[in-house]
């Protein structure tokens, strides 16, 4: 053959040339490359926890499901992002391939790509064909069937781990998740739903208890700190596994000047962004988010904005303003939200925070959600800073609902305890966010009034201290020291204080907040004169009639020409001088206490707290004027008013009662004098302690009466 060939090749093609007869066998393979894990025999999650803290319990359910002859299961572990759902699944998949004998399947089934190909591994791990797989992999044959049919055959039994599996409908839509005579399937996810798990035994894989959080600390970080600053550390960051993972890594791993736990605690309390500082433990995250406490439960979030329900990550950033506290329903369900949140999307919202486990109900008499602190700081650490301002002053809003403007006086409410902490994280909030305006900061502040005035008037005056002064702290940072909101914060501080029997404290406290009253809103404001009355009672105590008097008449005669005479501010006034004994300036005023009682009967009702502080006063009155036996009836009336308004257990009904044992005394009625004073001991040394100077008052009495009663009893003849 002599004639000249010429060819030309495209795409696989190729041309050969020869002179002569050639024979020319080629073979050609065309496929995608193999995407498939590396590994189906073994967890991908590098080294697992050497000891797993407070999951005995647990494991050990999970423990029976892989003995011998077990199968037909599916367990699903359901959590909160970095709870430790995929340690748990490791610690029983060791146990069941180390002390069972049985075979370990791992697949990650985040996604529907990872599952595909995970699941078609193991059914080659499980004996399945080249020829199978590629039908499956082409769509000619049924990919979940194959699998089921090479897992149904399997010569050993196995357990299979489907982790991550943070969107059920990947593993519904290809029939992916069954049960199998020759196994137990083991699903992690954060999808707490229990529609989407049908026929399977949900567990749920919480925070770890302080003992063991604090022990995980330690473990990681051994010779840094002790146990209890391990627990401090722990109560910090939640208890959340991931989190305490990750201080533990930062701890064990620095190399120049490393902290120690006390150190790394202090860190976390002052820095504004503790997130930041908590996820430099992450020595080997690479792009898994799923490592970083920044950005685990973004993928929740945006799975929540796939399934068109964006208006949950808006009500998760508004929880982000609050506390991580049990917080009422009352709020969020607040129909009124001022947010672009539409009131018919807020139960569907909510609804999808709770099936993604970013929030969850707590159990109690007044329905709650509770929210991670640190899912609450990540979230309020990426909320745009063009949303911040809305989200605060909704917040802020929500509470003033919530919160009396007037609080009454009584017995506590239960839900004061509940809104108390979340008051002060929105100030806390306020302060992190520079985004926010003046106004949204001033609200935040009266919320944080309310709440301590509301505290102070039930009685509990420890709390009311303790929120005032946080408060007070907080609201000077953003407003300055001379803003009126501060200046009656620490009102209710001195007001507190004084009640706590802190009494020389108090009346410093009263006498510096005067002067600057005085010299930021003039010496005949309404603030003004309101602490020229609070300054009058601890100095009544310290035994400075003189100047007590001349304060109350100060506060008196400036309201009366402010608001009038039959104002219920005057009329407070006028009753608080006739708390005081007689002396020189007093005299003129026993008699007016009971015109001043049908003045507050006619101005303000009978049953108003300010008529009925009026009766009492006016029945110490009689009594410090030596008019026992008017004072005795009188003195009746306002311990049964008070009691009837208040309680038995009110302060200012104990108070009351113990007038009335004086009274009872100074008219010869000892065995009653006594009875009534032991009530008032026994709650006072319980409630205010023993060394407060109303307990010692009071046992001072009881110890005369008793003596009283002695000397008064004839001896028994026998």
């Amino acid at each position: 053959m002599t004639g000249r060939n010429d060819g030309r090749a495209t795409d696989q093609g190729r041309v050969y040339q020869a002179s002569g007869d050639q024979h020319i066998v080629e073979h050609h393979h065309h496929g995608a490359a193999w995407t498939g894990p590396d590994s189906v025999r073994r967890p991908p999650i590098g080294r697992a926890p050497a000891i797993l803290r407070d999951r005995s319990e647990l494991v050990g359910r999970l423990k029976e499901a892989v003995t011998e002859g077990a199968g037909n299961t599916v367990f699903v572990l359901h959590g909160l992002g970095g709870c430790g759902k995929t340690a748990v699944a490791c610690a029983l998949f060791d146990h069941a391939t180390g002390e069972r004998g049985r075979l370990g399947l791992w697949v990650n089934a985040s996604d529907q790509a990872s599952l595909r190909a995970g699941m078609l591994a193991v059914a080659a791990d499980r004996g399945a064909r080249d020829g199978e797989l590629m039908a499956a992999r082409n769509g000619l044959r049924a990919a979940a069937d194959l699998v089921w049919d090479h897992l149904d055959r399997s010569d050993l039994p196995w357990l299979l781990v489907l982790d991550n599996a943070d969107d059920p409908a990947v593993l519904r839509d290809g029939g992916w998740l069954r049960t199998s005579p020759r196994g137990t399937v083991l699903v992690t996810t954060r999808q707490a739903a229990g529609h989407w798990w049908p026929a399977a035994e949900l567990l749920h894989v919480g925070v770890l208890p302080r003992e063991e959080a604090a022990q995980v600390l330690c473990d990681l970080a051994p010779g840094t700190g002790s146990v209890e600053e391990a627990a401090a550390i722990a109560d910090r960051l939640g208890r959340l596994p991931l989190a305490l993972t990750l201080a533990g890594g930062f701890l064990a791993h620095q190399v120049i000047a490393p902290w120690t736990m006390e150190e790394y605690g202090r860190r976390l309390q002052e820095r504004p962004d503790p997130i930041e500082l908590i996820d430099q433990g992450a020595t080997d995250a690479g792009n898994d988010s799923r490592h970083l406490v920044s950005g685990t439960w973004q993928l929740s979030l945006n799975s929540l904005v796939a399934q068109n329900l964006s208006e949950a990550v808006t009500l998760l950033r508004l929880l982000a303003c609050w506390s991580n506290d049990p917080l009422p329903l009352s709020l969020p369900a607040d129909a009124r939200l001022d947010l672009p949140l539409p009131a018919d999307r807020v139960e569907l919202a909510l609804r999808g925070l709770l099936d993604h486990s970013l929030t969850e109900l707590v159990p109690g008499g007044i329905r709650c959600l509770r929210t991670h602190g640190v899912l609450l700081d990540s979230v309020a650490r990426v909320t745009p800073a063009g949303e911040r301002d809305g989200l605060a002053t909704a917040a802020a809003g929500l509470l003033l609902r919530s919160l009396p403007a007037s609080p009454e006086r009584g017995l506590r409410d239960s839900r004061l305890t509940l809104l108390a902490p979340h008051v002060l994280a929105l100030l806390r909030r306020v302060i992190t966010w520079p985004e926010t305006a003046v106004g949204t900061a001033e609200a935040a502040a009266t919320c944080a009034l309310r709440l301590v005035t509301a505290q102070h008037r039930s009685g509990d005056y420890a709390s009311a201290l303790a929120a005032a002064e946080q408060a007070t702290d907080l609201v000077r940072r953003r407003l300055g020291n001379d803003h009126v909101l501060v200046l009656r914060l620490r009102q209710r501080i001195g007001k507190a204080t004084d009640r706590l029997g802190r009494l020389q404290e108090a009346a410093n406290l009263h006498r510096g907040l005067l002067d600057d009253l005085e010299r930021v809103c003039g010496p005949e404001a309404p603030d003004t004169l309101t602490t020229c009355l609070h300054l009058s009672r601890p100095l009544t105590w310290l035994d400075r009639p003189a100047e007590a008097v001349q304060l109350m008449h100060r506060a008196a005669a400036g309201r009366a020409a402010l608001l009038g005479p039959w104002h219920p501010l005057t009329l407070e006034a006028r009753a608080c001088l006739l708390e005081l004994p007689p002396g020189p300036d007093l005299d003129r005023e026993a008699p007016a206490g009971p015109d001043l009682v049908v003045d507050c009967r006619r101005e303000l009702g009978a049953d108003h707290p300010i008529t009925l502080s009026a009766e009492l006063n006016c029945a110490g009155a009689l009594f410090n004027t030596g008019q026992h036996s008017e004072a005795l009836p009188s003195a009746r009336r306002a311990l049964a008013a008070h009691e009837h308004r208040f309680g038995t257990d009110y302060p200012i009904t104990l108070a009351a009662r113990s007038l009335l044992s004086s009274v009872l005394h100074a008219v010869g009625e000892y065995r009653e004098a006594v009875e009534q004073a032991e009530v008032v001991r026994e709650w006072r040394e319980r409630v205010l302690g023993p060394e407060h100077p109303w307990t010692t008052v009071i046992r001072d009495k009881l110890a005369r009466y008793r003596r009283s009663l002695a000397a008064a009893t004839p001896p028994d003849p026998t």
